[in-house]
């Protein structure tokens, strides 16, 4: 196959050249790329020369894999590479990879984009479907995959190998008939500043934070579904499966602190109802714990304030546009209760005998609800009372 360019508004594709060798080595040596990436590591000047001179035309000459250098259109600068693999059966695999201070600027996606164009096109590849691995924890890649109309196919264990070692992988698939856009939102974090807190992104410096809290014994009894122990790994875990929710549409989660570059002293989500599997639409259910040393200075009553401030904001402005949130407690916890009371929520009924606490017993579930158009909907601070 002969190589060819395609163009979009901001970007050229274009087969990578002997003039691109010390650019590419450059580019090469970003420890984000040789981690995410199967590059030699260390990556040296003759990696580059052997990858232009010999795997990239190997590749055209053969159809098996087509290498494009993402350029800047004018100057015709690497920014960094995209590649097909077809399979000789109407499928191909698609990866890619962006200069660190191209990342974030929307560039990826777009060229992604005109390779998805083209694969598809009769007049171009005309393939019936893409499909593009990563390794767990790659949001990046991930995100533009989910831009360009990517259906998640889940995860796959040992999916993928990297200098001697396997690793699991993200799968996801495009087909012809697809629409290039996502499907599902991908939630993102704001930053919510309140009346002595802020709730901010989880970090995995939060981990000791997290075991702090989750090992104590007035959380354990309520949340009877925390393991046990509660490690330092098991925290980075919770962490890390946030982003997960946020990707997925089926919730937002937040760690509160006193200040942004504080510790975590309480975790709030957003979360689709009775934590189920579907994607977020119209109702979120409010979660939430607070670590002892917080307890009774109205964090919690501050934090589900700004919660439902941001749930109830139309799109157009910034939120989500719900219309409807469910918060729930276990019978005996009042000061759950409280926080609910102060906020607004109207109490709905009990399902009886529906919580597990910590101790094995079984209690009532109290739930409450709360819509836009209520009173309280959008509730002003009010002083902190003890036992929110």
């Amino acid at each position: 196959m002969r190589p060819y360019e395609l163009r979009g508004s901001r970007v050229l594709l274009s087969v990578p050249t002997r003039d691109d060798i010390d650019r590419i080595t450059q580019l090469c040596q970003d420890e984000q790329i040789q981690r995410w990436m199967s590059v030699p590591s260390p990556y040296q000047r003759r990696d580059a020369h052997v990858f232009v001179g010999e795997i990239v035309p190997a590749g055209w000459d053969s159809g098996r894999e087509l290498a494009w250098a993402v350029r800047e259109p004018l100057d015709r600068t690497v920014l960094g590479m995209v590649s097909v693999a077809p399979d000789g059966h109407g499928s191909a695999e698609i990866g890619f990879w962006l200069a660190a201070d191209a990342r974030g600027s929307g560039l990826m996606a777009e060229a992604v984009q005109l390779v998805v164009e083209n694969a598809f096109d009769p007049g171009g590849l005309a393939l019936e479907r893409l499909l593009w691995r990563a390794q767990v924890g790659n949001w990046p890649s991930r995100r533009v995959a989910w831009r360009s109309g990517f259906r998640f196919d889940g995860t796959v264990r040992s999916e993928l190998a990297q200098r001697g070692q396997r690793h699991d992988a993200w799968v996801a698939t495009l087909l012809s008939t697809d629409k290039r856009e996502p499907l599902l939102p991908w939630f993102d974090v704001p930053t919510l500043h309140g009346n002595g807190i802020v709730l901010r992104r989880w970090q995995n410096s939060d981990a000791d934070a997290v075991v702090e809290a989750c090992n104590d014994p007035v959380t354990r009894h309520w949340l009877g579904g925390l393991p046990d122990p509660y490690t330092h790994d098991t925290a980075l875990a919770y962490i890390a499966d946030r982003e997960h929710y946020h990707a997925t549409a089926r919730g937002v989660h937040w760690a509160v602190a006193v200040d942004e570059a504080g510790p975590a002293v309480g975790s709030f989500s957003l979360m689709a109802p009775t934590g189920g599997d579907s994607p977020i639409r119209h109702t979120a259910e409010v979660g939430y714990w607070v670590s002892p040393s917080a307890r009774g200075r109205g964090v919690a009553t501050e934090a589900v304030r700004l919660i439902v401030r941001h749930a109830f904001v139309a799109t157009a402005d910034g939120g989500l546009g719900l219309r409807r949130l469910l918060l729930a407690h276990a019978d005996g916890n009042e000061a759950s209760r409280a926080v609910a009371a102060r906020n607004g929520f109207v109490h709905t009924g009990v399902e009886r005998s529906a919580e597990r606490l910590g101790d094995g017993t079984y209690v009532g579930l109290h739930w409450y609800d709360l819509l836009p158009t209520d009173p309280s909907s959008l509730p002003t601070f009010v002083a902190p009372e003890v036992g929110g």
